[in-house]
């Protein structure tokens, strides 16, 4: 299910965007025809000759990515929008008018070919009727699949309020809103129609989650059992799940932030995924060609480093060792062997400073951070990220995840080779593990391909300055 939903959620925005760059690109054509081979041509005379279609058409390649940016800004590609061709409408009118002005202001740049006011006029009726057309049967299409149950999220409803119950009716019988009702969820049954589909109480979330392939909570209290949020939040920690609120009215209308509305139902969203499909596919790019290209580049001292450690020690080049990463799943991470074979026979434990187990060769690997070289690999497997919180194994996942407040939610993003905490500082012993999960989570919170590449930049000083090597 959740396959199918993110192929949709991938190509119902794809294919809004495609339409309006469609429709934007045909208008100016269309206004062009109208405004000199119509029967309009007659009513508004054309004094200084028919200027050449090629002109128009260059022009509105230059514009129309400003247009979409445009709309991007007004939020018009995000994912399940749930709306109405009505909202579109007034939506269309406001950013086409945007789209226009600045279209306008373009103009200055391009002085030595005279473009008539009139079409521009007609631009504006054309491109607001064809993206009206072009939005609703992609909205039709979208409501199309749900209805067939294509691309549908599968989500809880938790609560045993009148609210929750009104929900569980409405999306069992929406289906065109892209959810599928699998159940509720509280701590004791109650007596309402769904009793038939109760999943459990609060404990048993987690499983059902995972059984159910659950990405969304629809959260819906009484006013007695606010305080269980935070409990709701405690047994999904870590849990790549969204959670929505549905406020009550006192709430409502006290509330600053904005509420989310589906099908009639006002939703606050208070956890969201960390980064969304598109950006998912943009840090995925990034990651893959920039890894490709650091071990292209960095070939020549990986074979110098390769037979350094075969000259220098026995055993492997390559060390390789369990960590946990997105979602909690195991991998197996990659980095050049800086200890001797059989460093931990004893078991896990730390680096510490003069560590005996460490190599000669592995010392100097270690305090440029050159061991990590091979995590590329693990990069362009799609293992890991450049940047990330970094990954643990599961023995000390399983100890920190007790005594370490929020120290599941870092695995809701994949590992890295370097992350926030790290070039803060955070890192070997002395340091705090709490401050490390709290500089996590606000990578998480804060993501943007622009934070990546400010963490990668801050990586190459800490890598020369830093005084933890060990």
């Amino acid at each position: 299910m959740k396959n199918s939903s993110s192929k949709i959620e991938i190509l119902i925005p794809l294919l809004t965007v495609t339409v309006d760059a469609v429709s934007i690109f045909l208008a100016y054509l269309i206004s062009y025809y109208i405004r000199f081979y119509s029967p309009f041509t007659s009513i508004v005379s054309v004094k200084s000759g028919i200027p050449p279609i090629e002109g128009y058409i260059w022009f509105s390649i230059v514009t129309i990515p400003v247009w979409l940016a445009v709309f991007q800004s007004f939020k018009m590609y995000k994912l399940k929008r749930n709306v109405f061709i009505g909202d579109e409408f007034t939506s269309i009118i406001k950013n086409v008018t945007i789209s226009m002005l600045l279209s306008i202001g373009i103009l200055f740049f391009f002085r030595e070919f005279l473009y008539s006011r009139v079409v521009f006029v007609i631009i504006w009726f054309v491109s607001v009727f064809l993206m009206t057309i072009g939005r609703y049967l992609v909205l039709k299409l979208e409501k199309t699949f749900y209805n067939k149950r294509i691309g549908v999220k599968n989500i809880v409803v938790v609560g045993d309020s009148e609210m929750a119950d009104k929900i569980y009716k409405r999306f069992s019988v929406s289906t065109y809103t892209g959810y599928n009702v699998i159940g509720y969820v509280a701590e004791k049954k109650i007596e309402y129609e769904k009793q038939k589909n109760y999943l459990g109480n609060y404990d048993d979330l987690p499983e059902i989650i995972s059984k159910f392939n659950i990405e969304k909570l629809f959260i819906a209290l009484k006013t007695s059992q606010h305080s269980d949020l935070f409990l709701l939040l405690k047994k999904c920690e870590g849990i790549n799940v969204e959670f929505m609120m549905v406020p009550d009215f006192l709430e409502l209308i006290t509330s600053r932030l904005k509420v989310e509305e589906v099908d009639g139902i006002p939703i606050m969203k208070i956890k969201s995924l960390p980064i969304n499909i598109w950006n998912g596919v943009l840090k995925r790019t990034f990651d893959f060609v920039l890894s490709l290209l650091l071990l292209i580049i960095t070939f020549p001292l990986i074979s110098v480093i390769v037979i350094l450690i075969k000259l220098t020690s026995k055993g492997p080049v390559l060390y390789k060792q369990e960590r946990i990463g997105l979602d909690g799943r195991k991998f197996m991470m990659y980095k050049f062997r800086s200890m001797f074979v059989d460093a931990e026979s004893r078991g896990p434990s730390l680096a510490v400073p003069n560590d005996k187990r460490v190599t000669k060769i592995g010392r100097l690997l270690r305090k440029f951070s050159l061991d990590e070289i091979p995590q590329f690999i693990n990069v362009i497997k799609g293992e890991m990220s450049i940047v990330g919180p970094r990954p643990e194994r599961e023995f000390y996942v399983n100890q920190m995840k007790e005594t370490v407040l929020n120290y599941l939610e870092r695995h809701r993003v994949k590992c890295g080779m370097t992350g926030w905490a790290q070039v803060n500082g955070l890192r070997g012993p002395g340091t705090s593990i709490q401050d490390r999960i709290d500089y996590d989570i606000y990578y998480i919170e804060n993501w943007s391909l622009a934070f990546d590449v400010k963490i990668i930049l801050k990586t190459f000083k800490e890598i020369f300055f830093s005084k933890f090597a060990y």
